[in-house]
């Protein structure tokens, strides 16, 4: 089969690889349909997650059909369309046990495109599968579930949920990335008063804008003003980090009020500063976290009642062999305008419509 394969920072090529095989009885293989390129893996390729070996298939987002099961396998079988999850969880070690299967130390954990081959290939192996894939519902479209796999759940998880957000709340989402808007998506479940999002992008900014923000602003324009005249100069009760780089981290620590929560949901291959001097007396909750994917039920429900705007995400469609032309477009989302690229679907590119009047 054909996969896509990580060589070493900035060196990555399409091409012939080993098909999977069954190695473990709770194994299953999956034919993917529908896979997705994600920010976490632009920093593999940038080399800022040395324990990604050369030689390995990237991608850890998938929706596809099950084609082989272990012996073990006892919620899917063949033919079945899945999830494929980013997080794989052994179910039987402390963390698996209290939820935290981001953590799990039974040879789960974050390994799809990480520690083993991931799902940008044309089939992919998904160990301890009872918990690590999901049935789709009929009606929820490739394109659609893909984005639960990765994006929805971290932002959920690890923003909204870990940033603590309420309601009346003002919540600042620093970066309009995919996982930022769809973190402003799910802190508007919660019913804040507010939500600000902050980037360098316009076409970021806009997007924001659709996806629920009340207000937007230029990272590069003093977005601390802007938050202090919306709170009377408190501070936002809630910031979410969603970028991964120093500077961003810390401008959260700036915005921050008294008492509030910094959620770091970035990937960050740099030292931050922490500014105890100035944070040490604010009572400032600092969380980080990798995604446990303990919501993903949850989310699929939702989607697949529409609560969620998973397909305004999908800016960029490829088919699978596309996949350099597809991170060449995610890469550049400046100049391309992409938020989720998607492969393995009907090649068009989403163009929002307008009703005239």
């Amino acid at each position: 089969m054909k996969g896509y394969v990580f060589h070493g920072p900035g060196e990555s090529a399409w091409e012939e690889v080993p098909d999977p095989e069954i190695r473990e009885p709770g194994d299953v293989i999956v034919r993917v349909d529908a896979v997705t390129a994600c920010g976490t893996d632009l920093h593999i390729l940038k080399g800022d997650v040395p324990e990604v070996r050369p030689g390995t298939v990237l991608g850890h987002e998938a929706v596809g059909e099950v084609v082989e099961t272990g012996a073990d396998v006892r919620t899917v079988r063949p033919g079945d369309r899945v999830l494929v999850s980013c997080i794989t969880a052994c179910g039987r070690c402390r963390f698996c046990r209290e939820g935290m299967y981001g953590q799990c130390r039974g040879g789960g954990g974050w390994i799809l495109g990480h520690l083993i081959d991931g799902t940008q290939a044309e089939y992919v192996r998904v160990p301890f599968a009872d918990l690590s894939v999901y049935p789709l519902p009929g009606g929820l479209a490739d394109e659609d579930a893909v984005l639960l796999a990765d994006i929805f759940p971290t932002a959920y998880e690890v923003g909204v949920l870990n940033g603590r957000v309420r309601p009346g709340d003002t919540v600042v989402v620093v970066g309009a990335g995919p996982v930022g808007l769809a973190a402003i998506a799910t802190a508007k479940l919660f019913g804040p008063e507010r939500v600000v999002a902050v980037d360098l992008a316009a076409s970021r900014l806009q997007a924001a804008k659709e996806f629920g923000a009340d207000a937007v602003a230029d990272a590069s324009e003093s977005p601390e003003q802007l938050v202090g005249d919306l709170t009377g100069e408190l501070g936002a009760d809630v910031v979410i980090e969603a970028v991964g780089v120093p500077e961003t981290f810390e401008l959260c620590t700036r915005v921050v009020r008294p008492g509030g929560h910094v959620a770091n949901v970035g990937v960050h291959g740099a030292p931050a500063t922490l500014h105890l001097e100035d944070l040490w007396i604010k009572n400032v909750t600092i969380t980080t976290g990798l995604v446990d994917t303990h919501s993903t039920p949850t989310l699929l429900r939702m989607a697949a009642a529409g609560r969620l705007p998973t397909r305004r995400l999908v800016s960029h469609t490829f088919a699978l062999d596309q996949m350099q032309e597809a991170y060449d477009v995610f890469a550049n989302a400046a100049e391309t305008g992409a938020l989720k690229v998607v492969l393995g679907v009907p090649q068009h590119e989403v163009v929002p419509v307008h009703p005239t009047v």
